[in-house]
């Protein structure tokens, strides 16, 4: 797939401001500082259309970029560690909750997981939640050019047993940032599900 065009159309910080359902989305959840904005920038060839901080839960909103006038790819916001009241945590997990299960444009979820840590308690959530979503379901490992193949390859291991453990399985995908790592398999999912 080459990405051609790509331009950010809304952050919706509820039900009601998401665009209107038709074009296929692409989702991309994961917990805060996971990588999420790197990597869409890295997929769309482009520096800095997704925003990236080094500040946690910076992402605050589902950010929806128009990629070949074809199909969104939506930032969703990290869940985790982020310096934001109990309250707004709660209502972005039951946002991101309802448009896994519900969203009937969603075509594809991506759940990234910082490959040098094991899957935490709200990553096996993930899982478990989009069980119930009808949209095919796929891990990607970030930031594994960090890590030696041995280590790649526990960690890959981890998250195999954490989707056992959750009654699942799903493909895992190496992916880098920064040396492009996966961006091809990743394209191809996405070409394959959004036609």
């Amino acid at each position: 797939m080459k990405i051609k065009e790509v331009k950010f159309v809304r952050g919706a910080g509820g039900w009601s401001s998401l665009p209107g359902e038709g074009l296929p989305e692409v989702a991309f959840i994961g917990r805060s500082n996971v990588g999420k904005s790197s990597l869409l920038n890295m997929l769309v060839g482009r520096r800095s259309i997704a925003r990236i901080s080094g500040t946690p839960g910076k992402t605050q909103e589902f950010n929806f970029y128009l990629v070949n006038e074809r199909f969104y790819l939506v930032d969703l916001p990290g869940f985790g560690y982020a310096k934001v009241s109990r309250t707004q945590r709660e209502r972005w997990q039951r946002f991101i909750g309802r448009y896994l299960l519900e969203r009937a444009s969603l075509r594809l979820i991506f759940h990234l997981i910082d490959s040098r840590h094991p899957p935490t308690a709200l990553d096996k959530e993930v899982m478990a939640l989009t069980r119930e979503s009808e949209a095919p379901y796929v891990i990607l490992l970030t930031k594994t050019d960090k890590l030696s193949a041995n280590r790649r390859s526990r960690h890959v291991a981890a998250v195999k047993r954490a989707l056992a453990e959750a009654g699942r399985e799903a493909p895992v995908v190496l992916t880098s940032a920064k040396d492009q790592r996966g961006r091809e398999e990743v394209l191809q999912w996405i070409e394959d599900l959004v036609g």
